[in-house]
């Protein structure tokens, strides 16, 4: 997944040579990453043993045709010949048109073969792929690709560098929520209190700091949170008597419980308000 991160003015030209980012015409830049070398070699492994099996079925279906029908020996063998260009040049190509730059083992290894510019390969990206395949994976039995992939910072083999193309991995990890609950020494607290002004960057450091309270020393931790309380209490009122980490855990609750219930209402404004915005006139024709 891309995400997008916003370029300052004057820093396309740093971001540009950033390769897990990818800068747009508008210098926005996409959070993208490229496919690790051994998800690569992963998935073409993959490929390679599907496409040498679909091969062998091939041959063994000439061979019967053969035995059965007589045909001369030439014609046997062209048969073999368009059998081995159909495995490992057409079907490839076919293969990653049609699931748009995806294959067996790029399934596998949640793996997607995307233009430079984060575009959608073509027909013309997957043929120059696979013909170029033929020399780097199978006549040298891989060596070619592995040594480019390697000498290449997105493991690109020669078959990208040719297509302009590269491996771009989608396949991220599921982010766990780190939102607490409101702690039950707050419960009536949190019925009166008044967080509302607090700043919405001492709240983005709050909620950093909970995120991270588990990774600190017990001393680090304490001072961070007796840091944070004592600059968020003039925005809170009352200011319970209890531990900063506990005030700071409740304060975070509270903003995220009450931001949530008012998106959730202004939702379903919107909802009550779709009919009229979005009605026509009576008996007015919709086009």
């Amino acid at each position: 997944m891309a995400e997008p991160l916003l370029a300052p003015i004057g820093a396309t030209h740093s971001l540009e040579h950033n390769d897990a980012l990818l800068v747009t015409g508008e210098a926005v830049a996409l959070d993208v990453r490229p496919t690790s070398f051994i998800l690569r070699a992963a998935g073409t492994m993959i490929d390679v043993v599907f496409s040498v099996g679909l091969f062998i079925g091939a041959v063994f279906l000439v061979s019967f045709w053969q035995a059965s029908t007589g045909a001369d020996d030439a014609i046997t063998q062209a048969a073999i010949v368009t059998s081995l260009v159909f495995c490992i040049v057409v079907v490839p190509t076919v293969v990653e048109t049609l699931m748009k730059g995806r294959s067996l083992g790029r399934l596998a290894v949640g793996a997607r073969i995307v233009r430079d510019d984060g575009g959608a390969a073509s027909f013309r990206h997957a043929f120059i792929r696979a013909l170029t395949g033929v020399l780097e994976i199978y006549f040298t039995l891989g060596g070619l690709a592995v040594i480019v992939g390697l000498l290449n910072p997105r493991s690109k083999r020669l078959g990208d560098l040719l297509a302009g193309t590269y491996s771009q991995h989608e396949r991220v990890p599921k982010v766990v929520s780190q939102a607490a609950p409101m702690p039950p020494p707050l419960y009536g607290w949190a019925h009166v209190a008044d967080v509302a002004k607090l700043p919405d960057r001492l709240s983005r450091r709050i909620a950093q700091f909970l995120a991270e309270a588990n990774h600190m020393t017990p001393d680090a931790r304490q001072r961070h949170a007796a840091a944070l309380m004592f600059e968020a209490a003039p925005y809170v009122s009352p200011v319970p008597p209890v531990p900063p980490e506990l005030l700071l855990l409740g304060i975070a609750a509270l903003r995220r419980d009450r931001e949530t219930a008012a998106l959730h209402l202004e939702s379903a404004r919107l909802a009550r308000l779709s009919p009229l915005l979005t009605g026509l006139p009576h008996g007015y024709p919709r086009r």
